[in-house]
């Protein structure tokens, strides 16, 4: 599409519900950062997975109203960086990594920029990469991951700032991850849709009622499951090909 087809587009105007659902993304996401400066660190984390709802929803309204465009397509991008990548970031900052001097804020850098490099990739590829894998950690996916880390904090009887190693470890991790060619299930399959056993939907609702009885501790588990499950399943793989490129030159 050239600049000037770009152009009449947007002058015939804009869908207004799915870029106000995005708004609302970004809007959480702002006041996460604000919430982070004024030390309302549990409230910073639980507006970041607000801002997760809002912008897993932005897109499906829509598809289903049919008003995709590519104006939402970069304003979605921009509303992530600021929810994702910058109010994560700064709420890791001022929450645990300030202690570390250097080393501290370096990580939250690394944190931003891995989150915009896995924005642009993700926009670059997104016509090109099976619908139902991503490429790297979603960015959303990464800043839940903090968010839950800070709400377990709270939920166990911690309060305020905290300087852990491990805390530190985890944001350089989270960075590497969203850059990596792991691949992390997108659950965008068509298959979900489909009819399933009446098991599933009573596991469902059994898993849903464990989370709202144990938000927190569930957020947690199911956020770091979700991250570190893909990582792991391809270095098993990788070394199950090893072995077995060994056991046949033998």
């Amino acid at each position: 599409m050239s600049y000037r087809d770009r152009r009449e587009n947007l002058r015939k105007g804009v869908y207004v519900l799915p870029n106000l659902v995005t708004t609302g993304s970004l809007f959480a996401g702002f006041y996460g950062i604000v919430a982070s400066m004024n030390g309302k660190y549990d409230v910073a984390a639980w507006f970041i997975l607000i801002s997760a709802v809002f912008d897993a929803l932005d897109g499906k309204v829509a598809r289903l109203t049919h008003t995709t465009s590519q104006f939402g397509v970069e304003y979605d991008s921009l509303a992530d960086l600021v929810a994702f990548g910058v109010a994560p970031a700064i709420l890791m900052y001022t929450w645990a990594l300030h202690p570390f001097g250097k080393l501290g804020w370096l990580a939250a850098f690394l944190y931003v920029v891995c989150g915009a490099l896995r924005l642009a990739r993700f926009n670059v590829q997104v016509d090109t990469v099976e619908s139902k894998n991503f490429v790297g950690l979603p960015i959303p996916a990464a800043a839940s991951m903090v968010a839950a880390c800070v709400l377990l904090f709270y939920h166990l009887g911690g309060s305020g700032t905290i300087r852990m190693v491990s805390v530190l470890v985890l944001i350089y991790v989270l960075a590497v991850l969203m850059v990596s060619n792991v691949a992390y299930y997108s659950f965008k399959d068509p298959e979900l849709l489909k009819r399933r056993p009446f098991g599933v939907l009573v596991s469902a609702i059994a898993l849903i009622i464990v989370i709202v009885a144990q938000p927190e501790v569930m957020f947690f588990i199911i956020f770091l499951t979700y991250t570190l499950f893909s990582p792991v399943r391809a270095i098993l793989s990788w070394w199950r090909r090893r072995r077995e490129q060994r056991v046949s030159a033998q």
